[in-house]
Order: structure tokens, then C-alpha cells, then sequence
């Protein structure tokens, strides 16, 4: 028998969540579909659930001091309709190519990293936006960069008396902005062969300040392109484009599937790479215009 847990104050979630195996739920967009999965191939396990979408203050965008803060039952759907700083424009744009509309208003952002699935479109947007995630339990909360949270297939660094309860994304220039680009049999409604995101920031003269690049959908865990954000710095962003090389993707371990093989998946990351800073690159000048 399984038991279904819903309550109203996170301080009743969390002693929930540390005193039994439960399996936390925020929209149920990933979890309601992987337990069908499971049932097909015969396994019929149920765990029990903890439904935290009754919690109050979870959910909603926010300015704090530094940082965004992004509530764990916040969707996609407020995503797509926060008012946001142009670093968030990658973000924004994997919100609107995450499922039909009736996915985007109960999938969460935070359920799409605690799924930890190679091809999700949230983690490398957060990745190249420096976000971290806030854990807690009932003994207090840690933050953890996202560049660990995910650390491998389909695993967090989410104990099991913790919650996911907020990702927090540090506030950027005025001279940032960021873009997402991915590649599927189809244009929505598909899981991505290949995503690159990226946010980057300008100087006065164009050139690149900062960069942060990553790549989804081409190892375990998405990559940030450590290589190319140095060799991009001090750069003017018109010619960024002209940078990129194959060598830069060398930490990538794609995977030969169905939908696409590994030599494939390279190739489509470097071009889709370079597709991106051509695309900041204009972003700029229609900006500017």
C-alpha cells in the first residue's frame, strides 16, 4: 500500500522526508511518466510520495540581495512570464520549448534537475547562469553550485532528509545576456539530441568580459566548456564565433542512441555553439539598434 503524504508547512515536509524513503513530487511531470515506464518493463514497485505543492513559499521568482531566487514549486510557465534581466533570456527560451503548454504550467524548474536526466533543458541554463541550489533539512540548509548538484546519471547530491526548497542566481550587469539553443527530430515536444547554453557578458568596446557555456544532452552530467569561456574573454563578441573549436569539446562523452551518435552529437554541439555567439553577437546589435 502506498502512502500519499501532502502537507501545508515545509517544517511537516522535511520530518516527512527524514523519517521514511519517500519519493518527493512538485508537478508530477516526471515522476507520474518514469513509474509507467517502470511498469511496462514489470517492475512494480511503488514508493511512497511526498507531495510538497501544498507548501507555502515555494513557489515564485524574486530579487534578494545578490541573487534571484527561484522557488522549488516555481514553473515553467512563471518562468516564461517573470520579468527577468536579459541573463535569463536562455532560460527563458528552454521554458517555452519544455513540453505542450499544460506541461510548462505544472512542471517545475527544480523537478527538472532532482531528475538529473541527461537530455533535461533546465541544468545547463543554470549551469551557465551560476546558479546554486538551496537544500534543507530539519538541522538547517547548505547551498550547493549547480556545477555539483548533478553529479552523475540520473543522481544528485540531494540527501534523503533533504529538500529542494530554492535555486539561486547571481545578479548580473546590466551587459549580460544569455541564450539557449537545442537540436530535436522536431522543433517542441521532443527531447534534445544535442542544447548549448550560454550567458555572456560585454565591455563598452563589445568585447567578451565573461563567459559560461554549457552542454547538455552529450555526457552524464551537462559540461560547462571551460576551455572556450577562457580563450572567449577579451575577445570582440562579432567575432566570438570564429573561436570555437573542436578541442573545446574534447570532455564531452556522447552516447550512440536512436536519436543521434556520438560522433553526431559532437559535431552538432560545436556547431551549435557557434551558432549561439553568433546569435548573442546580433542579440547585441539589436540591442543596441
Amino acid at each position: 500500500m502506498v502512502t500519499y503524504h501532502r502537507p501545508v508547512a515545509l517544517e511537516d515536509a522535511l520530518a516527512i522526508r527524514a523519517e521514511r524513503p519517500v519519493l518527493v513530487l512538485a508537478g508530477g511531470t516526471d515522476v507520474y511518466p518514469a513509474k509507467a515506464a517502470r511498469a511496462g518493463w514489470g517492475d512494480m514497485r511503488h514508493a511512497d510520495i511526498l507531495d510538497i505543492s501544498a507548501v507555502p513559499g515555494l513557489r515564485g521568482i524574486a530579487a534578494e540581495a545578490g541573487a534571484w531566487r527561484i522557488g522549488a514549486l516555481t514553473t515553467w510557465s512563471d518562468v516564461i512570464r517573470a520579468e527577468l534581466p536579459a541573463q535569463f533570456d536562455g532560460l527563458k527560451l528552454a521554458a517555452r520549448e519544455i513540453g505542450g503548454v499544460q506541461i510548462q504550467n505544472r512542471g517545475t524548474l527544480a523537478g527538472n534537475i532532482c531528475t538529473a536526466s541527461p537530455a533535461g533543458d533546465g541544468a545547463p541554463n543554470l549551469l551557465a547562469l551560476d546558479a546554486s541550489i538551496e537544500l534543507t533539512t530539519r538541522r538547517g540548509r547548505r547551498i550547493v553550485p549547480m556545477a555539483d548538484f548533478i553529479d552523475g546519471y540520473r543522481h544528485t547530491q540531494c540527501r534523503p532528509d533533504e529538500i529542494v526548497t530554492a535555486i539561486l542566481v547571481p545578479k548580473c550587469s546590466s551587459a549580460t545576456r544569455g541564450h539557449f539553443l537545442k537540436l530535436g527530430a522536431r522543433k517542441y515536444l521532443v527531447i534534445s539530441i544535442v542544447m548549448v547554453a550560454g550567458v555572456i557578458e560585454v565591455d563598452p568596446q563589445n568585447r567578451i568580459a565573461a563567459a559560461r557555456l554549457a552542454v547538455g544532452s552529450c555526457s552524464a552530467v551537462p559540461q560547462r566548456l571551460h576551455a572556450l569561456e577562457a580563450a572567449l574573454v577579451a575577445q570582440p563578441s562579432l567575432t566570438a564565433a570564429d573561436l570555437v573549436r573542436p578541442s573545446h569539446f574534447a570532455q564531452l562523452t556522447p552516447i550512440n542512441d536512436i536519436r543521434g551518435s556520438a560522433p553526431y552529437r559532437r559535431a552538432a554541439a560545436l556547431a551549435l555553439t557557434r551558432d549561439l555567439l553568433r546569435e548573442l553577437a546580433a542579440d547585441k546589435r539589436r540591442r543596441a539598434a
